[in-house]
């Protein structure tokens, strides 16, 4: 049984904890304090803002034990603002952009909000590399992945913008996997980095 983790901070921690639930071999953890962490084959660390949620790790101590996680090869998967978090740092830094404190776990620079405000929200059918054609995503107020180096591998564009990738054991998205009933992205985020 797989102890799969969904930081529980802010944003779409319930839909994470529904779809980890249909999964075989899971048993979906929520997350709020560091000593939950270290137990932990996977965390998810969802969409919501980024901004509240990167205030709140900061303040329940769970910077250090979520790089550590990360280090000790455990897989970590960040949706929409859990992207935004994971990633070495955003484009244009504002105001807000000081307030967010990256994980830095993926060589990735990511444009906050990149493809617009809430009234710009939308759904698509995406085909992923490596997961399957005509997946459903959901992005509301979205960021996408501006650029990347090393070794990150790009999953899946719209038009030409990034909207997925991993490296090593992070995989992050742009997009709300969890918001839609098809669960082959958590799977292949369980399957491969689990």
């Amino acid at each position: 049984m797989k102890r799969i983790g969904v930081l529980n901070l802010q944003g779409a921690v319930s839909e994470h904890l529904t779809m980890l639930a249909k999964l075989d071999n899971v048993k979906p953890i929520l997350v709020k304090q560091p000593d939950e962490i270290q137990s932990l084959d996977g965390l998810i660390i969802p969409g919501g803002e980024s901004t509240a949620i990167s205030r709140l790790i900061k303040e329940n101590g769970l910077y250090d034990p979520i790089k550590q996680l990360a280090k000790s090869g455990k897989g970590i998967f960040g949706t929409c603002a859990g992207l935004v978090l994971c990633a070495k740092t955003t484009t244009h830094i504002t105001q807000a952009d000081r307030t967010v404190m990256p994980l830095a776990l993926i060589d990735i620079v990511v444009e906050r909000n990149g493809f617009g405000r809430q009234v710009d929200s939308f759904e698509t059918n995406l085909d992923i590399v490596n997961i399957g054609q005509h997946i459903p995503a959901v992005f509301i107020r979205a960021p996408y992945i501006e650029s990347f180096a090393g070794n990150v591998t790009p999953l899946a564009y719209i038009d030409d913008h990034c909207v997925m990738a991993e490296s090593d054991n992070i995989l992050v998205c742009s997009f709300h996997p969890e918001l839609t009933g098809d669960a082959r992205i958590m799977q292949y985020f369980v399957d491969k980095f689990c």
